[in-house]
């Protein structure tokens, strides 16, 4: 499904994001559903059109949303960098989605670590956990468990399991955890 808002409909850009939802699939068959929203801002004094894309894919057992607004990139004037960042962003998320499905990410109790949010960008749905020996890791919104992104706050304890990214560090779970760090973990 595509909507476009307040942005002119393109046959060209529409064979784009279907030529890009396509190869998604071609990655992982057991999509349930794709929609896709293109956006964009009004002109401003000193920049053109910026778009945004917004991603809902539905795949068992989880929703994986990208969205990447139009108020951050001066790449996003041009639509097609925007689909692409929005549609790279969604693949990472996918084969960290389909690497669990496979059970090559392992979630056990021993795995989680103990930390804090340090740095937390709600309007771009991402953050960063300080570890106890000094590190920093990413987390996307779409790890935090139980929907809880909302919950977090600069300093908020937390647990979570790290993997190495391909820009560094970051977290495939996140979840917040009681102030005393001897809770006992479960699935």
């Amino acid at each position: 499904q595509i909507a476009f808002h307040e942005t002119p409909l393109s046959d060209a850009v529409e064979a784009e994001i279907r030529e890009k939802a396509a190869k998604l699939e071609e990655f992982f068959d057991r999509i349930i559903s794709c929609r896709v929203v293109v956006e964009s801002a009004h002109k401003h004094h000193h920049q053109g059109r910026l778009y945004g894309i917004k991603i809902h894919l539905v795949v068992p057992g989880e929703e994986i949303v990208v969205d990447r607004g139009h108020h951050d990139k001066h790449a996003h004037e041009d639509i097609y960098v925007a689909i692409r960042d929005a549609f790279d962003a969604v693949r990472r998320l996918l084969e960290d989605y389909a690497r669990r499905m496979r059970g090559q990410v392992k979630t056990h109790a021993s795995a989680w670590s103990h930390g804090h949010v340090a740095r937390i960008f709600p309007e771009e749905g991402y953050g960063f956990i300080a570890s106890p020996d000094g590190l920093e890791i990413y987390f996307h919104q779409n790890s935090v468990l139980h929907h809880g992104f909302g919950d977090l706050h600069v300093g908020a304890p937390v647990l979570y399991v790290s993997e190495e990214g391909e820009k560094g560090p970051q977290a495939s779970s996140v979840r917040l955890a009681d102030p005393q760090p001897t809770e006992e973990l479960g699935e």
